[in-house]
């Protein structure tokens, strides 16, 4: 029989908010996400001008923890870690601080900077594959920014610098004055201490990661101005340019309208800028032409050396899919049967629908996935495989291909893509193209295994100006194909429409002889 896994839990004090997240660990499977709580204290209130954290911001720091021990307590946590960051670390207060919450039970602990870096970086490591040059972390909290440069997977910069969200907002942008006004001069502060710290020669064109609310922030706000989803921005790659248009459009509001503003949490609303500029100056002192978004970071690489998982690359898509796949308890012939089907599609009919080569890895990977949403409930499963492939947390795929592989799971049954689905109608015009043009392979292909048995083992079609035939052929040739015949014409409509002719799925005749 086998053993439960170990169920872990990890606290985040950081010196904006407070985290806790409760996460299983597998090698199988990875870190599985069981609960996860999040609180606002603020910690970083006014400590750059007292030197102290604020009373208040305790108090609501130690009620926060408090319901996090017991939300740990209650989901059957055997190993609690607590750690506390740059707000706490710099605070003369801090150790007592730390005293309060060690009374509650829960076993707080200060970490230098080089530790949180190393922490954040083993989540990047761990959700990302790195190329073999120069990687970038960056974090944003409250009162630092942390920096982790790696080459080839060896860390070689370790810096933190005081340039946390709260932290220069209290400095440079009180709300009393125009934050367009007060801009140049934070941005000047911000450039000459990176210049002192960061040697742009050696990590010019690095590949750029952010990490923490500053960015999961970014990258919802540039998800909504795109007219995409805002709930899943995990490896959301955002430009420099981008970044500079939003910081000057989110500089030219005023507190009221920037709260309004969608994918940005309003509790973030009044340090957002400071993050931003933070970014933008990074940027262009290593003349990145863009970052991408992780979703994890400090709290993810604390459980990950809890459960002493090395940082290492993520495994290929494909494999990350059929693991996602195996924990939603999909049925495992039936996917391979579905993913054989449809490449075979795919490689006969891609040139006469206009299809990118590339397009096939988004097709594989909705095969893959498919069906993952049976978890939830069998008549609605196309619906919950969106979802689920929207929200799963490991799956090596960037936001945008992300996006497009849950939309032709989305649609491999029932109706087809339709500009009446706002989801779908929001998306740029080629990738609604391309979600038609998969699915209707992906329909198919999954009626082709309408018995869940697996009989079909080669496609064959014909095309001419009159119509498209689709020859199943079977293990054996007296085999009975009429059920997966049957399956597949009835979702013919979708890749008949983009051919503009009919679709025939007609079974090979046998042999009279």
């Amino acid at each position: 029989m086998t053993p439960p896994p170990t169920r872990y839990g990890a606290i985040d004090v950081g010196s904006n908010s407070i985290r806790l997240l409760v996460a299983d660990y597998t090698p199988e499977g990875g870190l599985a996400v069981i609960d996860e709580l999040k609180d606002q204290p603020r910690l970083a209130k006014g400590l750059a001008h007292s030197g102290r954290l604020d009373q208040r911001a305790m108090d609501r720091a130690v009620e926060a923890i408090g319901r996090m021990r017991d939300v740990a307590q209650r989901r059957g946590v055997t190993d609690l870690r607590a750690v506390a960051t740059a707000a706490v670390r710099e605070a003369s207060n801090g150790e007592a601080f730390v005293a309060r919450i060690r009374q509650l039970g829960v076993p707080l602990t200060i970490i230098d900077a080089d530790t949180e870096a190393r922490l954040s970086y083993r989540s990047i490591a761990y959700h990302f594959t790195l190329d073999d040059s120069r990687t970038i972390v960056l974090d944003i909290g409250g009162g630092s920014l942390e920096i982790v440069g790696a080459v080839r997977g060896f860390v070689e910069l370790s810096q933190s610098l005081p340039l946390g969200a709260v932290r220069l907002s209290e400095l440079y942008l009180p709300s009393t004055r125009s934050v367009h006004r007060e801009l140049p001069r934070l941005r000047r502060r911000i450039r000459k201490a990176l210049k002192q710290h960061i040697d742009c020669r050696s990590w010019t064109g690095a590949q750029v990661f952010g990490s923490g609310g500053s960015f999961t922030n970014l990258g919802r706000i540039a998800a909504a101005r795109r007219g995409r989803p805002t709930s899943a921005v995990h490896g959301l790659t955002v430009t420099t340019a981008e970044v500079e248009h939003l910081l000057e459009w989110l500089a030219s509001m005023e507190p009221a309208e920037r709260r309004r503003v969608a994918g940005l949490n309003p509790a973030r609303s009044d340090i957002i800028i400071a993050g931003l500029v933070v970014t933008a100056e990074m940027l262009a002192r290593i003349e990145s032409p863009s970052l991408t978004v992780s979703a994890f970071g400090l709290r993810e690489g604390l459980l990950l050396e809890a459960a002493g998982v090395s940082a290492t690359p993520t495994e290929d898509p494909a494999a990350l899919a059929r693991d996602f796949a195996h924990r939603c308890q999909c049925d495992h012939r039936h996917i391979e049967q579905v993913r054989l089907l449809a490449l075979q599609l795919f490689d006969r009919l891609a040139r006469p629908l206009g299809a990118d080569p590339s397009e096939r890895d988004l097709l594989e990977q909705a095969a893959l996935l498919h069906d993952v949403g049976q978890l939830i409930s069998y008549r609605k499963r196309h619906r919950h495989s969106f979802e689920l492939i929207m929200h799963a947390e490991r799956l090596g795929l960037s936001t945008d291909d992300r996006t497009m592989v849950a939309f032709i799971a989305r649609y491999h049954r029932k109706k087809g893509p339709s500009m009446r689905d706002d989801d779908f109608a929001r998306l740029p015009r080629p990738e609604r193209r391309i979600v038609r043009r998969m699915s209707a392979l992906l329909r198919i292909a999954d009626g082709l295994d309408r018995g869940y048995s697996g009989v079909v083992t080669t496609i064959r079609t014909r095309l001419t100006d009159h119509r498209l035939r689709i020859t199943p052929i079977g293990k054996t040739p007296d085999v009975d194909l009429s059920l997966e015949c049957w399956g597949a014409q009835r979702r013919t409509g979708a890749l008949s429409r983009l051919l503009d002719r009919p679709v025939a799925v007609i079974p090979r005749q046998p042999s009279t002889r």
